[in-house]
């Protein structure tokens, strides 16, 4: 492989393409969700739309811009994750052989609890009303989220954010497609989570996906009660710390 020269100019085009594709695929994958869940699909989701008032395009533009800010973040840590990988520092691999298939799925879920676990914490940190308004308050101005709320954080909520996934690579062996579905289930789960439109299964055989995982009437709980329903992906620790809010119809979980 021919060496890769990590200029300064060379970083900030690589740095630069990336907040590209990370910005384009938030408006790309938001747009088509909004459109989907609250326009193609209004009709049959409509008692699942958690709050039937539309967000002020004031909000949607603090949040767009932010968001967008966080894209520039998240990409700086994309590239240095991208030479620490370059440089042979992750335990990123590529060949399926070096790990038996089983271990595949499993490495999803290990980094993913481990992210879980990981923000539970900083999360109930950035509660504390001293550390509040400095790391968290611009996240919480959303109090009606929207699928454009999912990356806006303020700038130190979001280095918290993107400096745990290349922690997690320096010792945990992932397989790079791995580590691309992970990603995937990143973007997909903050923007379901801030919807506002509950799409998880209910009844019989549905409400056991959200007593484990997380959905937008479970973390719009957390927007509005704001003490509550801290986790990430999973309700495993606010169910074990007594954090959880039971979701009640004061709450608006869907009917159907």
């Amino acid at each position: 492989m021919q060496e890769l020269n990590f200029d300064i100019i060379t970083t900030l085009i690589m740095v630069a393409v990336l907040f590209l594709i990370i910005v384009v695929r938030y408006f790309i994958f938001s747009g088509a969700y909004y459109y989907t869940t609250f326009v193609l699909l209004r009709k049959r989701l409509i008692s699942r739309i958690l709050d039937p008032k539309p967000v002020s395009v004031k909000q949607i533009r603090s949040e767009v811009a932010y968001s967008v800010l966080s894209a520039v973040i998240f990409a700086v840590f994309g590239i240095g994750t991208y030479w620490l990988w370059y440089k042979g520092f992750t335990a990123i691999y590529d060949d399926l052989s070096l790990y038996p298939l089983w271990y595949l799925p499993l490495s999803i879920f290990l980094v993913l609890f481990v992210q879980d676990t990981y923000y539970y914490w900083v999360h109930r940190w950035m509660h504390i009303p001293k550390v509040y308004r400095y790391f968290h308050k611009v996240h919480h101005n959303s109090v009606q989220t929207s699928v454009w709320t999912s990356f806006s954080f303020h700038p130190l909520e979001t280095l918290l954010q993107a400096v745990i996934l290349p922690l997690i690579i320096l010792w945990v062996p992932l397989h790079i497609y791995a580590l691309l579905v992970i990603l995937i289930i990143m973007t997909i789960s903050a923007t379901i989570n801030h919807a506002g439109v509950e799409i998880y299964p209910k009844g019989k055989y549905g409400d056991w996906v959200g007593k484990m995982i997380i959905g937008a009437t479970h973390h719009d709980v957390h927007h509005r009660k704001f003490l509550f329903n801290y986790g990430l992906y999973f309700t495993f620790w606010d169910r074990v710390m007594g954090t959880e809010r039971e979701l009640s119809s004061n709450d608006r979980r869907p009917k159907s």
